[in-house]
């Protein structure tokens, strides 16, 4: 067999470099057209595909881009009464500063809090853990129209400033973005949060 020159030898290397990112390529391609989506592994942290159907706006799922404003999204405009007019007076002074609350979640059918804790106990491993940021459909402040969670940080920072003026605080030291009402806190301040919701004694009813 003739012996290769630096040169030939140099060429053939690149060849079948080549040759092993083509067939590798291929092979990648091949197995994943073969897959099922019904075999491909659920999104991170939710549960599979034998879980209940998607909820729904009627359920208080809450599009993009939804401020406090927003009457025609459930979500808002089933929230209790008092706590509403509080954001929205709170919402009208933070204006001033540019700042917007857009609303990430508000009221929540039964339903649609009792499949976010199934979703909580598949992502976080046990009950216990998910207990820490997901209440059950008979306690969640959601389910009652009590509670919102708000964002972006901009919103959540100036209510940690401002927010007790309109009674609005909040409750869980590892949930920045739950407020709920809290006429009392307009004069005497805002209660000392809870660690997480597992700390609160409407959880344990």
């Amino acid at each position: 067999m003739p012996r290769l020159t630096p040169s030939a030898r140099s060429k053939a290397r690149r060849i079948h470099r080549l040759l092993a990112v083509g067939l590798t390529a291929v092979t990648a391609a091949i197995a994943t057209a073969c897959v099922s989506p019904q075999q491909k592994p659920p999104a991170a942290g939710f549960p599979a595909a034998s879980s209940p159907p998607s909820a729904s706006e009627a359920d208080g799922v809450v599009p993009d881009g939804v401020t406090v404003l927003d009457d025609e999204v459930p979500a808002v405009a089933r929230l209790h009464p008092d706590l509403l007019d509080a954001l929205r007076q709170a919402a009208t002074a933070a204006a001033d500063d540019d700042v917007t609350f857009y609303v990430n979640s508000g009221w929540r059918s039964p339903a649609y809090q009792e499949r976010l804790l199934r979703e909580a106990v598949s992502r976080y491993g046990s009950e216990d853990e998910a207990a820490r940021w997901v209440a059950t459909a008979d306690t969640s402040p959601h389910v009652s129209g009590d509670a919102v969670d708000l964002g972006p940080s901009d919103a959540t920072d100036w209510l940690s400033e401002h927010g007790a003026e309109y009674g609005l605080c909040q409750i869980y030291r590892n949930e920045p973005w739950h407020y709920e009402l809290r006429p009392e806190a307009i004069d005497d301040g805002c209660p000392t949060m809870y660690a997480d919701p597992t700390e609160d004694p409407r959880m344990r009813q």
